[in-house]
Order: C-alpha cells, then sequence, then structure tokens
C-alpha cells in the first residue's frame, strides 16, 4: 500500500511507530518491515528501542534482529 502525502496527514498519530515525530507509519506488515529497517539506517538508539518494541508489539510474527 503506497502512503501519499495526503494519506500520511490525515493518518492518526499512533498510526506512526514515532507519533511525535510521526515518522515509520506501521499500517501494515510491509510498513512495519520497512519501519525497523529504516530506523536501523537512520535512528538513534533510543528511537531503535522503541520501534522494534512498538512493531513486535503490532506484528508478533516479524522477525525482530537486534
Amino acid at each position: 500500500m503506497r502512503i501519499t502525502y495526503a494519506k500520511r496527514k490525515r493518518m492518526r498519530s499512533s498510526s506512526f511507530a514515532l507519533p511525535r515525530e510521526r515518522k515509520y507509519p506501521v499500517i501494515d506488515k510491509s510498513h512495519g518491515k520497512n519501519a525497523l529497517a529504516r530506523v536501523e539506517q537512520h535512528g538513534t538508539t533510543q528511537q531503535k528501542r522503541i520501534v522494534r518494541r512498538k512493531v513486535h508489539a503490532k506484528f508478533p510474527s516479524l522477525r525482530i534482529i537486534k
């Protein structure tokens, strides 16, 4: 599912792994995988921990590598 700018603006903050910054949307499993990959590349240690926790809570079947 592609998220356009307009769709992203309408999304609730709770749809993001980092709701204050509205970063890393986790609306489905593929976006959860992408959030994990992107935060590994660009996130701080604290952001990585938060995103891993939120993605695992929403999609427990995803394998999370630390």
